[in-house]
């Protein structure tokens, strides 16, 4: 899935597609055709291809309206798991047995994962977004805040279009040009698209089949680890050391177990497994032990809000239990997050955009601040480490 609710989930562009952007939009329009046809494809699939094509200012601002993200993971995920979605995965499950059983035969990756993707993304196909596609990575490719993302993205749609399986004028999808039910990019579908139902086309709007094995090999591609755990709900010790919680602390599951960290239900699988204590509203919440398939996550949407709700649903999809939501202290208001992280990035830290978001890379320096100051190093920020600071 690259998400509707992810931009910043995508491959990383070398250098030499980082190209130019911005100006006179058809100026930019007959560079992306010159350049095509540089590349060897035919003048007359490129002039079809970018025949009507027209700036969207309505991508541009979906791309600029993100706070969804600014919701903290026990509000965001009590808003995207329901008892319909539970049962709609399982009769899909049910009804595409014979598919899931294929990727897990081929790539070892449990329904449960894919089955989150397509509820998340497009509740099992039902909205997959209006958005014209061609347009939208034009309009992406041509803004300035992320060319070397969008650019290739129009290109591999024109190699899906010469195979019959992108129309310019018709194919839609999400606002960040992700195609079809489970939300894939055109170089994505390009490099891993699987026909799964024998038609000869990979066309991951109308057939789940294509569009789970197309999943299925992404992932894969991207570094997921067969029949190997994502992420397994915990119960902890008051006496953890909080500062070496976070995804960017690394123990084996032996160690952890040393430590008290216990499964809730089950085990914690292969003791020399590499694994993270992840709190997500910090140490009176829900607590989960993730491994190295949880970063894989990370390759389809950036959000670790996102992140850590699809892992955890794909868990209740495979049997867990509901999470033990605990009694989390209050956490910030979007301006009070605005604040902390204009204060970190004065006292040095790098927090990437002050946009509000509880990103990684701010709750890193939170977790820095609150050890330096003498609270639970659990990398929750809270109104007493704001007063603090």
């Amino acid at each position: 899935m690259r998400s509707i609710f992810t931009v910043l989930t995508l491959i990383a562009a070398t250098s030499a597609e980082a190209q130019s952007c911005g100006g006179s939009f058809s100026n930019f329009v007959d560079d992306l055709k010159a350049e095509a046809r540089a590349m060897g494809y035919p003048s007359g699939a490129v002039d079809a291809f970018f025949r009507g094509v027209q700036q969207d200012e309505a991508v541009l601002r979906a791309d600029r309206r993100q706070g969804i993200f600014q919701k903290d993971f026990i509000t965001f995920s009590r808003s995207l798991i329901s008892q319909n979605r539970i049962d709609n995965a399982a009769r899909n499950s049910q009804r595409y047995d014979a598919t899931f059983r294929q990727i897990e035969r081929e790539y070892g990756i449990p329904r449960g994962v894919l089955l989150a993707f397509w509820a998340f993304e497009t509740d099992f196909g039902q909205v997959q977004g209006d958005f014209n596609t061609r347009n939208a990575l034009v309009t992406l490719a041509h803004d300035c805040r992320r060319p070397e993302i969008f650019r290739p993205q129009v290109f591999a749609a024109i190699d899906l279009s010469m195979h019959g399986d992108f129309d310019p004028e018709t194919t839609t999808g999400a606002w960040a040009g992700e195609i079809g039910q489970v939300q894939m990019l055109p170089k994505d579908i390009r490099d891993n698209g699987r026909d799964g139902d024998g038609d000869g086309h990979v066309t991951v709007k109308t057939s789940a089949p294509d569009a789970l094995l197309s999943a299925g090999s992404m992932l894969a591609d991207l570094g997921w680890q067969a029949n190997q755990p994502w992420m397994t709900q915990i119960t902890v010790p008051a006496t953890l050391d909080w500062s070496e919680s976070g995804i960017n602390h690394v123990k084996t599951v032996r160690d952890w177990e040393r430590l008290g960290v216990r499964a809730r239900t089950g085990d914690l699988g292969n003791a020399g497994l590499q694994a993270s204590v992840l709190l997500p509203v910090g140490h009176k919440g829900p607590a989960f032990l993730v491994y190295d398939n949880f970063r894989v996550y990370f390759e389809w949407n950036q959000s670790l809000t996102y992140v850590t709700t699809a892992a955890y649903f794909a868990t209740r999809i495979m049997g867990a239990p509901i999470y033990d939501a605990g009694t989390p202290d209050e956490g910030l208001t979007g301006e009070q997050m605005l604040e902390l992280q204009r204060k970190l990035s004065a006292r040095g830290y790098d927090v990437g955009d002050i946009d509000g978001i509880l990103g990684e890379k701010t709750r890193e320096a939170v977790q820095m601040e609150q050890k330096r100051l003498g609270l639970p190093a659990d990398a929750w920020p809270t109104p007493v480490l704001l007063s603090r600071l």
